[in-house]
């Protein structure tokens, strides 16, 4: 087994994020600008850009939300609108199969919750190592007992 990572750790998408952060800021400046730059149009117009251009770079802000933070009580998962925090022994099995958009952390409810903080779209290999880890350290902190779940 890899060595664990020290505690607390946060995995999120770092690539991804800092793409849709700066496409959001480079989107909100751009159509400000170009309201601004318009003659012809009125106050209420230009704000009307401005609130539009606020609002889809609020929409990649959100989408740049998810992480996965671990720390020593546990998990907490947010994703785009929820945040969920998971004690170690709720969480038997971390998967994340060749073509899944992002890990999924199976629950001793017997229900699956997405981790969108690990994904594997733009950097693949850095999401593997990420679910690697946070697999090891579910493995080394879970008192959940050995029992096969059933399904």
């Amino acid at each position: 087994m890899s060595e664990l990572p020290t505690l607390p750790v946060t995995f999120r998408p770092g690539r991804t994020r800092a793409v849709l952060l700066t496409a959001a800021v480079a989107i909100f400046v751009v159509i400000t600008v170009v309201a601004m730059l318009l003659k012809q149009l009125g106050p209420g117009e230009r704000l009307s850009f401005v609130v539009t251009a606020a609002l889809l770079a609020g929409v990649l802000v959100l989408l740049a939300r998810p992480k996965v933070v671990a720390d020593e009580s546990g998990v907490t998962v947010v994703n785009l609108t929820h945040k969920r925090h998971l004690e170690w022994a709720e969480i038997l099995q971390v998967t994340l199969r060749p073509g899944d958009p992002w890990v999924f952390l199976n629950l001793s409810d017997g229900t699956s919750l997405p981790a969108l903080g690990i994904q594997p779209g733009i950097a693949q290999q850095r999401a593997i190592a990420d679910a690697r880890a946070l697999r090891a350290l579910v493995e080394a902190r879970s008192t959940a007992h050995p029992e096969t779940p059933q399904g």
